[in-house]
């Protein structure tokens, strides 16, 4: 049928289309259009000239079609929403959501948002996403709010970059119980690189170990923000939300641009649907854009033609033209979204702007590690998830790869260790793939003894040490912002990964930043999960990309049986080779099953054996015949059996389970 809304304040007219017909003018804001498609007799307004008084309430789906004039410039709000990791960012948007009347409570559920499981599992935002509501303030107008909810972990920083270049303001949430921690700093240098405006907000009030008043003061000394315009809520409970929708419209501002001028258009989100290519979520700077337009992408140099363009609100209505100030999606017939750069502009084909949108930035990943199946028989089918969980996910970079023990597989590029841990749980879930990782890597700048230099990521090809003249390593600059009574075990865990030029600068009461300079290569492994456990889960981390330095990396290669294994081998710093050689060789000791032979495990550098240790033969008591007698008569036994297990191990082959592969990279020993 057609028209489902809330209440109606008048009859809107209606014009005949084919196939249906539709609403022409600004239509009340709560309503949602839908198509009549059947017989001229039987049109709703024909058969029930009252239709309008007896509309039903609109699907969650359905909840919101902005008004087809556009809403003027002064009535846009455009925001994000940024915080640490577990803050509150997304319960938050979903009490703006209910609040603004775009979903019914019966169609509800947490993290709106959030569009996959694994978010809502594990409590997390690992993909942006934006809805435009509508919101009558205590001053009797009525604002259309474009919100983007944003990730909290440091993975997808880039995500957050890219949504801060899409607004005007920000809520910047800070957790009433565990206060300012280091994401909550990044994200805030971050606004203040773009110019935003900030609006805090207090988070969980409603918890016991809630402490409004000391956070308070950790906004003021740590964030430089006032105090005083923080609004304390519950977002679980829904207490105070209407001041923070109060707040967005005071004290953020509206966009400013001319709808008449040179077409610029920011991406700052994409993805697939598989019936109508990849769409696009863009912020229009200025101009306007409208259905059937050719543009221009500037960073990859293509045109396309829009094929339709709208708003988003929990689903896609589409409209007749964005202008400067909107939020929206377009769609252009793109067909994978590797055609496009997520951070690009777009502008009119024929009347392009000379410069494009400043800010953009390339994710690039930081994080290599190769991809293989359990079984050999699955790698055509690991080969078309990645296709298609690439298509969603342009981050996700990869490359055919094989090892002798495991097989073929795929090298693969990730933006950190939680972008790995998602891809591997999503081709897991979604595509039912048994999988193995090889240990993670950087991206490591050799030089060679001729000058020339090459990128290594992957340990299977790493030049030969002769050849190598000077090896340089990744940096970070690391802030881990933790309780003042756990900086003494904070410090010393950043010494043991090699951290330099460490600086601690005092907070709020009790509490201390952290900052060091530390290889990137220390951080991906076992560092987070040490972090957490010495400040027992109060620590924060957080990191930014500083440089290649000189360093002293070799290849460490895992032998079983004098045979070198080539999806163990791992790249590390020499200081710590032996060290983590030793937690290899336990691993395989303890997951390779005993042969009637005795099977040495090896790690070693070049020639250099540095660690080892041994599985132990299965052995017959071939002495249990001999009753008494002379020593000799069971010496001779013995000494037959040894000839016996030596002719063995010659000619013997140790098969390595797949469970050894995955024992190796858990740090703990279980």
């Amino acid at each position: 049928m057609l028209f489902d809304g809330a209440r109606a304040p008048r009859k809107p007219p209606l014009e005949a289309v084919p196939f249906g017909i539709r609403t022409v003018d600004p239509i009340p804001v709560r309503y949602c259009v839908r198509w009549y498609v059947g017989p001229p007799s039987l049109r709703p307004d024909r058969v029930n000239p009252d239709w309008y008084s007896a509309l039903t309430p609109v699907s969650s789906i359905e909840a919101f079609v902005p008004m087809n004039q556009p809403v003027p410039m002064s009535h846009l709000r455009n925001f994000c929403i940024i915080a640490h990791i577990d803050h509150g960012k997304s319960t938050l948007a979903d009490r703006l959501i209910q609040a603004c009347g775009a979903v019914k409570d019966r169609d509800f559920q947490d993290q709106l948002l959030d569009s996959m499981d694994i978010e809502r599992e594990r409590g997390i935002t690992i993909k942006s996403n934006t809805v435009s509501l509508m919101y009558t303030a205590e001053d009797g107008e009525t604002y259309q709010l474009n919100l983007i909810d944003t990730p909290g972990h440091v993975d997808f920083s880039h995500e957050v970059r890219r949504s801060l270049m899409s607004c005007e303001g920000a809520i910047i949430i800070v957790d009433a119980t565990q206060g300012v921690e280091a994401q909550t700093v990044a994200n805030l240098y971050l606004a203040i690189e773009y110019e935003l405006e900030l609006l805090p907000v207090i988070n969980k009030i409603d918890l016991p170990a809630a402490d409004v008043e000391r956070v308070r003061e950790e906004i003021d000394a740590d964030l430089g923000l006032d105090p005083f315009e923080a609004i304390p809520c519950s977002a679980k409970n829904g207490i105070n939300i209407d001041q923070v929708l109060e707040g967005i419209v005071k004290t953020l501002p509206p966009p400013k641009g001319d709808p008449d001028a040179v077409l610029k258009v920011l991406i700052f989100d994409a993805y697939y649907d598989s019936y109508r290519g990849v769409i696009l979520m863009c912020r229009v700077v200025a101009g306007t854009v409208r259905t059937k337009d050719k543009v221009y992408f500037m960073h990859t140099d293509v045109e396309h033609q829009v094929e339709e363009v709208g708003h988003s609100t929990l689903g896609l209505f589409k409209c007749d033209a964005l202008s400067a100030g909107d939020v929206g999606y377009i769609v252009a017939g793109i067909k994978t979204i590797h055609d496009i750069n997520i951070g690009d502009t777009i502008t009119h084909a024929k009347n392009r702007t000379p410069e494009p949108i400043p800010g953009y930035k390339e994710a690039k990943p930081v994080v290599f590690s190769s991809i293989y199946p359990m079984s050999s028989h699955d790698y055509e089918d690991l080969t078309d998830a990645l296709e298609r969980l690439s298509l969603n996910d342009a981050a996700l970079i990869y490359e055919k790869d094989s090892s002798a023990a495991l097989g073929f597989g795929f090298r693969c590029g990730f933006l950190g260790l939680l972008h790995l841990d998602v891809v591997q749980e999503r081709l897991s879930r979604e595509f039912g793939m048994s999988l193995i990782l090889s240990a993670p890597s950087v991206l490591y700048f050799v030089t060679l003894n001729d000058g020339e230099v090459v990128g290594v990521d992957n340990p299977a090809l790493w030049p030969d040490p002769t050849l190598i003249a000077k090896i340089m390593e990744p940096y970070i600059k690391a802030s881990i912002i933790v309780p003042e009574q756990y900086l003494g075990q904070a410090m010393e865990l950043c010494r043991e990964h090699r951290a330099e030029g460490m600086e601690i600068k005092y907070l709020a009461v009790g509490r201390c930043e952290l900052q060091s300079e530390m290889p990137l290569g220390e951080v991906l492994y076992e560092f987070y999960d040490r972090l957490k456990n010495v400040t027992r889960g109060y620590g924060s981390f957080d990191y930014d990309e500083l440089d290649h330095r000189p360093s002293d990396i070799v290849k460490v290669d895992i032998l079983v049986n004098r045979e070198r294994v080539d999806a163990l081998s791992y790249l590390v710093h020499r200081d710590k080779a032996r060290r983590r050689a030793m937690h290899y060789c336990d691993q395989l000791a303890a997951t390779i099953p005993r042969h009637q032979f005795k099977i040495p495990i090896q790690g070693a550098i070049g020639g250099n054996v540095i660690a080892r240790t041994n599985i132990n033969a299965f052995r017959k008591d071939v002495t249990a015949k001999c009753y008494g007698g002379d020593i000799s008569r069971k010496r001779k036994l013995l000494e037959k059996q040894k000839k016996g297990k030596e002719k063995m191990k010659t000619v013997g082959s140790v098969e390595i389970p797949q469970e050894a592969f995955v024992a190796v990279l858990r740090t703990d020993k279980e």
